[in-house]
């Protein structure tokens, strides 16, 4: 199955899908441009506000959030989170969660100028990235319990945040006062 079909099927919550890119070494291709294509749709439904220098932070952003999120999943899920047939590796969350970042795309329909639907469009595109990366990571992790996958997205996603507070800061801001 091509690209597209996968990404369909990610957005449709199709398990066998995670289950598939978990164990297809060759789809790390696809899920990082899965990430790409997300966070181009989210920059450019944020063109209005951050121009073109947000659209290419926020692909910048977007892959190393990526990257640092499958990680901290990873770590926290084979260690703190670790279920007794818990198996896998960076690779097997990078793929699983770079497709679950397909829900994203809809970010596109924030370029509508009206503010309440651009607020909803960025929510519901977050919330279902959010229940694709759920599904993605207990899929990876082989875990018996949707609520530990939970618990290891929200916590990856706590640090994750701070993590890309202090690039923001010491990295991002420098960079936009300098083009300002």
């Amino acid at each position: 199955m091509g690209m597209v079909g996968r990404m369909v099927r990610a957005a449709q919550l199709d398990v066998n899908l995670y289950e598939e890119v978990e164990a297809d070494k060759s789809a790390v291709r696809q899920a990082v441009l899965v990430v790409v294509l997300g966070a181009l749709a989210t920059g450019i439904g944020s063109l209005t506000e951050g121009g073109w220098l947000g659209l290419v932070i926020g692909v910048a952003v977007g892959l190393i959030g990526w990257a640092v999120w499958a990680w901290l999943n990873y770590v926290l899920g084979t260690t703190l989170f670790k279920e007794p047939q818990t198996e896998a590796n960076w690779g097997q969350l990078a793929r699983t969660m770079g497709f679950a970042y397909t829900p994203r795309l809809i970010a596109l329909l924030a370029l509508v100028p009206v503010p309440v639907f651009r607020g909803l469009v960025l929510l519901v595109a977050a919330v279902w990235t959010w229940i694709a990366m759920v599904i993605a990571v207990r899929q990876a992790l082989d875990y018996k319990s949707t609520l530990r996958a939970v618990a290891v997205t929200l916590l990856g996603f706590i640090v994750n945040i701070a993590v890309l507070i202090v690039v923001n800061v010491v990295l991002i801001e420098p960079i936009r006062n300098l083009v300002s």
